[in-house]
């Protein structure tokens, strides 16, 4: 079965306010569909930069530069949408649901375990609590967190461990749908038990939508991904299968990076 591509990010580079340089240049990659692809990096390569334009996240503070394109397939259509031109704040709003985001530390809201999944569900303009009450229980169940807290549900978001917060993070952003889900390094404050939960999780949830990680753990990247991009100041070095790039890697920097010898 030839390989989709999900989303297209062309010639993109990005600068923050008030910087004299741009942080990301000239960076081209296809995020393939129902396939996860890891940003690896040392650390201010750029790769949390790059993960997080591809929400528009960047624009919750104003006077950021992008330029070139990042296109959006969208899967009903089978049209692709440059999200960068996006402008009006109910399309963000939009985009923000069919590519959500997981952040480093969890951020579950303060209120119940339920409320927590249901809330975005609400926000989307669902108001049929048969219809809220199903998307919940599934979200949960397909963020394998439903046996942990079917029996809590009204109890605080704030009381769960830090890898059931974060599955339930995860449980929010999938209730949505979303086309692609990005996860910005989701298990480095976990222990390595709630840390192997996320990443059978996420295995689980390529079967279902595509996965974007940056992640500085190489055993991570090598085990969980089947792409890997090796970004280093700004720009893109090399991206190939996972195993290429481990075992192969066409660039002596990109071996120096995953052999250890870094620097």
């Amino acid at each position: 079965m030839a390989k989709q591509t999900i989303m297209d990010i062309k010639d993109f580079s990005f600068k923050y306010k008030g910087a004299n340089k741009a942080t990301l240049r000239s960076v081209n990659l296809p995020i393939y569909q129902n396939k996860i692809t890891a940003m690896i990096g040392p650390s201010g390569c750029g790769k949390s930069t790059l993960l997080r334009a591809l929400n528009r996240m960047h624009d919750l503070y104003p006077g950021n530069e992008y330029k070139g394109k990042v296109n959006l397939l969208n899967l009903k259509t089978g049209q692709y949408k440059d999200i960068l031109k996006l402008k009006r704040e109910n399309e963000l709003i939009k985009l923000r649901q069919s590519v959500g985001m997981i952040f480093q530390k969890p951020t579950p809201f303060p209120m119940s375990i339920y409320d927590n999944v249901a809330y975005g569900l609400k926000l989307s303009g669902i108001k049929d609590k048969t219809v809220i009450e199903e998307k919940v229980v599934n979200a949960l169940k397909d963020a394998a967190i439903w046996d942990e807290a079917k029996d809590r549900l009204k109890d605080s978001a704030m009381g769960l461990s830090g890898g059931q917060q974060q599955r339930l993070c995860i449980a929010r952003a999938v209730a949505l749908r979303p086309e692609v889900l990005l996860l910005d390094e989701p298990t480095s404050a976990l222990d390595p038990i709630s840390t192997g939960a996320i990443e059978e999780l996420v295995s689980e949830l390529k079967k279902e939508l595509s996965i974007v990680i940056v992640t500085h753990n190489m055993q991570q990247a090598s085990r969980l991904s089947d792409y890997t991009a090796f970004m280093y100041l700004g720009e893109l070095i090399e991206y190939n299968k996972t195993d290429r790039i481990f075992i192969n890697p066409a660039e002596k920097l990109t071996e120096d990076y995953v052999t250890g010898r870094f620097g």
